[in-house]
């Protein structure tokens, strides 16, 4: 169990992206390509054990995920139960989400039960884009169910992909599901799904922010971007109506969460909003507190 008073801050958007069971998908490692040249990271990725020692040392607690993409792209994911049982042998900092393709529907749905029940999971893990599917797709509704049921979080990544930034066609994958909007039909009929948009849901922030205010169920993640490339509008927010609402996430391994702790400094937020962002919302989300 994580103690709050020993770590500074809740990570609540890392990646695994290296397998200690499985070897590198070649279809993956292409995407892996792109987007270290995007986000000019580093090619070779951590290790999960590697994360774990780098977050214990820089004290921070983290959530990870994979992405099942397998219906969208061909890439055999890394297994949710290797993350999950990472996640129980590291329990005083990690936390793992599962990722299940929606295309897998009520298979999925017994799969994402079985996580929960057998292994704990916290929360899921959605990325419509690279999934290839729209929020709403009913096909997706088995596996929302039984997260509502157990009423757990969802991220669903939102805005413009890093991932397939610069391949031919995008990597096939379709910036459209990224619409925050297309989510706000989920957090309509499944009010017990807590909902986490993910990233500053750039071109569509507004969206985000409209979401975040309007529903009493969905919150906003601010990974995936330096702070210092925020739009004005999440700040403000931030510092307002929304600082119950913001969440702390890096996006490990593409972006380190003590750079983005660095920009934060600069990128205008109120100094009494911080901890809210950086560790208490998260731990209220999470159940932690």
């Amino acid at each position: 169990m994580i103690d709050l008073n020993k770590i500074k801050a809740i990570d609540i958007h890392t990646h695994a992206e290296v397998s200690c069971n499985d070897p590198e998908d070649p279809i993956m490692g292409k995407f892996l390509d792109a987007a270290s040249i995007y986000f000019k990271a580093d090619r070779k990725r951590p290790t999960i054990p590697e994360t774990i020692e780098y977050y214990r040392a820089q004290q921070i607690a983290f959530v990870m995920f994979t992405v099942d993409m397998e219906s969208g792209t061909g890439i055999k994911r890394i297994r949710n139960e290797e993350i999950a049982q990472f996640a129980n042998d590291n329990s005083d900092i990690m936390m793992a989400f599962a990722s299940i393709d929606p295309h897998k529907s009520k298979f999925g749905a017994i799969e994402a039960r079985r996580m929960i029940e057998e292994y704990g999971v916290k929360g899921f893990k959605f990325h419509p884009p690279i999934q290839n599917f729209h929020p709403y797709d009913r096909m997706a509704w088995p596996i929302y169910e039984v997260i509502a049921e157990y009423k757990l979080p969802a991220i669903f990544h939102t805005g413009h992909s890093g991932m397939g930034t610069g391949m031919r066609g995008g990597g096939g994958i379709r910036l459209k599901y990224g619409q925050p909007m297309m989510v706000d039909d989920v957090a309509v009929d499944f009010p017990d799904m807590k909902i986490i948009l993910a990233h500053p849901s750039w071109p569509w922030t507004d969206e985000s922010l409209s979401m975040a205010l309007h529903k009493e169920n969905v919150y906003i993640d601010l990974s995936g971007w330096s702070p210092k490339y925020f739009p004005k509008q999440v700040i403000h927010y931030a510092n307002t109506q929304l600082k119950h609402k913001m969440l702390f996430g890096s996006d490990f391994p593409l972006i380190k969460p003590d750079k983005w702790m660095d920009a934060a400094k600069d990128a205008g937020f109120r100094e009494d909003v911080m901890p809210m962002i950086m560790k208490d919302n998260a731990a209220k989300l999470l159940g932690l507190k």
